[in-house]
């Protein structure tokens, strides 16, 4: 049995006259008498009845219209949901973020995505950086937005954001009153630091910064997540070194002051798995480097 035989049944079965069904199918009615005979044989069953008064459908033909009918919509719903999922139209997506991600473009990312692509659900899961490596090798993650580029080789890796480190201290600190600070100011104070587990690249880049302006930093209390780092100074547990943007996290009791006098940058990375076939991941990883590379130029216009 062939869903062609099925197809050319359900038009019979609708018309119950050969000729007009040939013409709706565009054969001549030879071929449609053949396919039925093979259907029937098939079946096992004698479906049409046919005499001189013309064609019936029998009660077995009756009984096997419903269950054809479902069986092609059935194979109808099955390739337009292929096709779907092969242009990345429908499925699950599930995105790995580190928490400073919320305020670097992540919520826009999404807001966009779902707006292209309704018919993807999007999952969330805030991990650090190494969590999110081990996630993404072990396909658990489709995607994710970590802080380093620096990936095992069945990785991809591509920059969406960079921007400049500043000094989060409490907001009645006496160096709070600074509009800018050169980081050897701090050589005296506790630090609060982002794990080195959570992300060892984080961590040797505030020493490293630390280190060449002539001090390591005294470090107080470590943390796995950035907006732990801001709530500790706030409250007066000591001071950080911390990307831009979490300047924009409102957390009342800390101050953000620019750094003087270093270059160094703090950049997330998008990373994905070249393996398996994704269309819908593919389709975000797309978004996103578009947008990064949007903002990027803004960026360097607006500084130019």
């Amino acid at each position: 049995m062939e869903f062609r035989h099925l197809r050319y049944f359900l038009v019979l079965a609708e018309e119950l006259h050969f000729g007009r069904a040939a013409r709706r199918l565009a054969i001549s009615q030879p071929p449609l008498s053949l396919n039925i005979q093979q259907l029937e044989a098939s079946v096992g069953a004698r479906l049409f009845d046919r005499d001189s008064r013309g064609v019936r459908l029998t009660a077995a033909g009756r009984a096997f219209r419903e269950s054809a009918t479902a069986l092609l919509a059935q194979a109808e719903a099955a390739r337009a949901l292929a096709r779907e999922i092969e242009a990345g139209a429908v499925g699950r997506l599930r995105v790995g973020f580190v928490g400073s991600m919320l305020y670097r473009g992540l919520p826009q990312y999404l807001r966009d995505f779902e707006a292209a692509y309704p018919g993807i659900q999007v999952a969330l899961t805030e991990l650090n950086s190494q969590e999110q490596i081990d996630a993404l090798l072990h396909d658990e993650l489709d995607a994710a937005f970590i802080h380093t580029g620096r990936v095992p080789d069945a990785l991809q890796a591509t920059l969406v954001h960079s921007e400049p480190f500043v000094c989060c201290l409490p907001a009645d600190h006496a160096l709070a009153a600074r509009t800018e600070l050169p980081l050897s100011e701090l050589r005296s104070e506790a630090f609060v630091l982002f794990s080195r587990q959570a992300s060892p690249d984080y961590y040797s880049r505030i020493f490293d910064m630390c280190a060449s302006q002539g001090f390591y930093p005294q470090i107080r209390h470590e943390v796995r997540h950035w907006l732990s780092v801001v709530s500790l100074v706030s409250q007066g547990m000591g001071v950080a070194v911390v990307p831009a943007a979490l300047a924009r996290s409102g957390m009342a009791g800390a101050a953000f002051r620019p750094l003087a006098g270093t270059g160094v940058r703090s950049e997330v990375y998008c990373v994905w798995k070249t393996a398996p076939d994704h269309p819908a991941r593919d389709n975000f990883v797309a978004m996103v480097r578009a947008e990064a590379g949007h903002a990027t130029q803004a960026g360097s216009q607006v500084q130019a």
